[in-house]
């Protein structure tokens, strides 16, 4: 007997390979998936703005990218000894207001220029709340710990997230027409909400996403949020705060991920990398014995047997490492 319901995932034309180059912007959720990939030596810009949350904060920035213009010192402000953006999260927060935008500025080249090249998309969406700025009438990406009644906070609804979704599509596929999209709802919880209003939220992401695949080409779906609530139903498989994904659920999650969109020679390739990161990254009790030197010689030829082999994923920077320490 199977003591469980497996999601069963469709077949997808979406094939993800080491040639591609990957953005991806939304919630932690998508952070953890991020890593991963960079982990297994994808080429990835993740979250150019930091993590958001909701579509339109996302919308937002996607349409920053594609505008490519640089931030101005009158589009930051200062509260608290912070100097802040309504359209970043606090990691570029800074005390320094010239930091601050520097930050801003340098993420959003390389994003822009990353967005036109990118052969894929990846979107998560963690709520549809959104809080807006009553004295902009901007909904921000982030509130930045300022008083809650500077904001109006309400739930935005299908059609309204679809059409803007939809006009923006438009908008990516002129400035990269091969481009492909992948969304996700994450599986994290918004019980600040509360517990009826975290369900609705996500609902009303699934219903929204579930149109937006329909009504648009070169968009697929896959289900994170399902896998969690119905294959790991159960609080093992979270942190102790109850809310967010362990790391045995993440792992899950990249086994299906993988499973749906990597090739054998992809996985074959993600191994082949994994085992050599694992010699970089061991650390032993003598640094310089003579016989972790030659551990390291060792590894560095099979370094540069897997650079040659596979020419397109960069690893300078673990041969420079290695250099270093030989």
């Amino acid at each position: 007997m199977d003591f469980r319901t497996k999601v069963e995932i469709q077949s997808s034309d979406l094939d993800i390979t080491h040639h591609n180059r990957l953005v991806m912007l939304g919630s932690c959720f998508i952070e953890s998936i991020g890593e991963m990939l960079e982990n297994s030596k994808f080429t990835v810009n993740l979250n150019p703005f930091g993590i958001l949350y909701n579509p339109q904060s996302i919308s937002q920035a996607l349409h920053i990218l594609i505008d490519g213009k640089p931030f101005a010192k009158e589009d930051i402000f200062e509260y608290k000894g912070l100097f802040h953006s309504y359209h970043h999260h606090s990691r570029f927060s800074n005390t320094d207001k010239d930091e601050c935008l520097a930050k801003i500025n340098q993420s959003l080249k390389f994003g822009s220029d990353d967005l036109k090249k990118a052969d894929i998309l990846f979107i998560t969406f963690g709520t549809a709340y959104v809080y807006k700025s009553k004295e902009l009438d901007l909904i921000v990406s982030n509130c930045h710990k300022l008083p809650a009644t500077q904001f109006d906070h309400y739930r935005l609804d299908v059609d309204t997230i679809v059409n803007d979704w939809n006009n923006l599509i438009n908008e990516l596929q002129t400035i990269n027409p091969k481009l492909k999209i992948l969304f996700t709802v994450s599986p994290i919880r918004h019980f600040k909400d509360g517990a009826h209003e975290n369900q609705l939220s996500k609902s009303t992401l699934l219903l929204t996403v579930d149109k937006i695949c329909k009504q648009n080409k070169n968009t697929d779906y896959f289900p994170s949020y399902e896998i969690v609530l119905d294959e790991l139903r159960d609080y093992r498989f979270y942190n102790e705060d109850m809310i967010h994904p362990n790391t045995t659920a993440i792992k899950y999650i990249w086994e299906r991920f993988g499973e749906t969109y990597f090739s054998k020679e992809t996985h074959s390739i993600i191994n082949e990398w994994l085992k050599i990161n694992s010699a970089i990254q061991h650390r032993p009790f003598n640094e310089n014995s003579p016989e972790h030197k030659h551990f390291l010689k060792q590894t560095l030829l099979r370094l540069n047997e897997f650079n040659k082999k596979y020419p397109y994923i960069c690893s300078d920077k673990e041969v420079s490492n290695l250099e270093a320490r030989i």
